[in-house]
């Protein structure tokens, strides 16, 4: 043991400056792998939730218009939209903070034959402070891309949508005979 201490005081190290200069450098892409694995994350999660909204809509809405005024929009709607909640994890505060969420947004649009179901979900700016210190348009210098990455890290963050169709509800009627028996 003590001749292993020797060894190891005695050998020189590697310069400090490297480990300086490389490590701010491997922070900053360990940010960003976190942010992206954190939106794919979300894009799954949010596929998951339209189909899950897009099933149950086709299966317990009501054709008639007295029901579908009232039963859905009073409980189906709001029932759908917590649940939605709960599965993309805006009620978890750990899953919200690692998700960036801000809001989430589900609509439903019966009018066509068709139901379009959309699920919007807005996500907080991470605001890296050394990276968001610059001037946009000296960093960008025209590049659309580059403006659309500053914009996502340091000033709106980003907006993810799902657009997911619901056939209509068509139920076989219960059999009747003819006699009413």
């Amino acid at each position: 043991m003590k001749r292993l201490l020797t060894v190891i005081c005695q050998r020189n190290g590697q310069s400090t400056t490297e480990m300086v200069l490389l490590f701010p450098v491997l922070i900053v892409f360990v940010l960003f792998i976190i942010k992206i694995t954190g939106l794919l994350v979300l894009n799954q999660k949010m596929q998951m939730a339209g189909t899950y909204v897009a099933r149950r809509y086709q299966l317990q809405s009501h054709v008639t218009e007295y029901y579908a005024k009232g039963w859905d929009r009073r409980f189906l709607k709001k029932d759908i939209q917590r649940k939605v909640e709960d599965i993309v994890g805006l009620n978890n505060p750990g899953t919200r903070q690692f998700l960036s969420l801000s809001a989430l947004r589900v609509d439903i649009d019966t009018k066509n034959n068709w139901t379009k179901i959309t699920l919007t979900a807005n996500t907080k700016a991470p605001r890296i402070a050394f990276l968001c210190k610059y001037d946009k348009n000296k960093v960008c210098d025209r590049d659309r891309y580059c403006f659309r990455g500053y914009n996502f890290l340091c000033e709106e963050g980003a907006k993810i949508q799902v657009i997911k169709y619901a056939g209509p509800n068509e139920r076989p009627a219960p059999y009747v005979r003819p006699e009413n028996k």
